[in-house]
């Protein structure tokens, strides 16, 4: 198979200095040898399909204007093996923050998971930590709140502890709550910037509140993310969801194998078979595959998944620590 890369100029980009990158997808494929000559490249072997598709996909990125870097090229790597297109995903925009930089999905999963979030009302993203299910909801809400879209932003946590006791926290309700909703500020502070995050606090834009406050309320006009959804009960789950009102959106995250509620009962872990086939509203599965922090986090996720043992329903997995 013969690749030819259009000008000089790219060669770099798509090789990385040294050939920093030619390795990793030498090494990716090392039955399959991968001969470069200017700027031709010239695959093969057994698996010289999938190298050609590989190098046609970085060949797209880099043409866009995309910098390759050793982590997205072992991504793109994993998604031509499963058959999937990263010159899709990678060019996919969520959110601009407007400090040079643009969120933009790192998986095909995660694509999956913000285009559901666009075209549905309620949308849960279920997932391994490191999937980025909190950082790309708060993204999607951000660029909600700023398209005038929705009049603000909801951000809840139910307030479990985790072998840990609140009583043991200095200070008033909201001071012992404001850790487990710290990973939610630290979202938004990315999105906005410390100071933007302080305007939309003081103007009630957005609102981060653990789940107990919603008990009561009609959420209007408000994009809405619950965070740690294993950790509600089944009656505060419903609760939650019988909140949404007209002209709302709604995110729910939450690990199924992190579950630290008293007695296990998990809002979240049977819900999907309930709410099958309401419109509007989907749940998008996230794994290993996802994983956007360091790559040995992926490798964790894959041991716990690979050893897990059937919970007492015999559907779900042992939680993990």
């Amino acid at each position: 198979m013969h690749i030819d890369v259009p000008g000089n100029e790219l060669m770099v980009g798509l090789l990385g200095q040294h050939d920093e990158l030619l390795r990793l997808v030498e090494r990716a494929f090392p039955d399959t040898a991968v001969l470069v000559r200017g700027n031709h490249i010239t695959v093969d072997g057994p698996a010289a399909d999938q190298v050609g598709r590989v190098f046609d996909e970085l060949v797209a990125l880099v043409k866009g204007g995309h910098a390759l870097e050793p982590a997205g090229v072992l991504r793109s790597i994993d998604m031509v093996k499963a058959d999937e297109r990263p010159s899709e995903v990678f060019t996919a925009e969520v959110f601009r923050p407007g400090r040079g930089t643009v969120v933009r999905p790192k998986s095909a999963g995660q694509k999956r998971y913000v285009d559901a979030i666009e075209r549905n009302i309620v949308t849960f993203g279920v997932g391994p930590a490191g999937t980025g299910k909190s950082w790309l909801a708060v993204a999607m809400a951000v660029r909600a709140l700023q398209a005038k879209q929705v009049d603000r932003i909801i951000l809840t946590r139910p307030a479990v502890e985790a072998g840990e006791r609140l009583g043991f926290l200095p200070g008033d309700l909201m001071a012992k709550v404001d850790p487990y909703l710290r990973p939610l500020y630290d979202a938004l502070h990315d999105m906005v910037g410390t100071d933007g995050a302080a305007r939309l606090l003081e103007r009630n834009a957005v609102e981060v509140a653990p789940l107990a406050f919603m008990r009561g309320r009609t959420l209007n006009s408000s994009f809405i993310i619950l965070d740690e959804a294993q950790n509600t009960t089944p009656e505060q789950m419903k609760m939650f969801l019988t909140r949404i009102g007209f002209g709302s959106k709604c995110v729910v995250t939450g690990d199924v194998t992190q579950v630290d509620v008293a007695g296990g009962r998990s809002g979240l872990t049977g819900l999907e078979q309930r709410l099958v086939n309401i419109e509007g509203l989907e749940f998008v599965h996230l794994g290993s595959r996802d994983v956007v922090r360091h790559r040995i986090v992926a490798d964790i996720v894959d041991a716990y998944e690979r050893t897990a043992e059937p919970g007492p329903s015999g559907s779900a997995p042992v939680q993990g620590p």
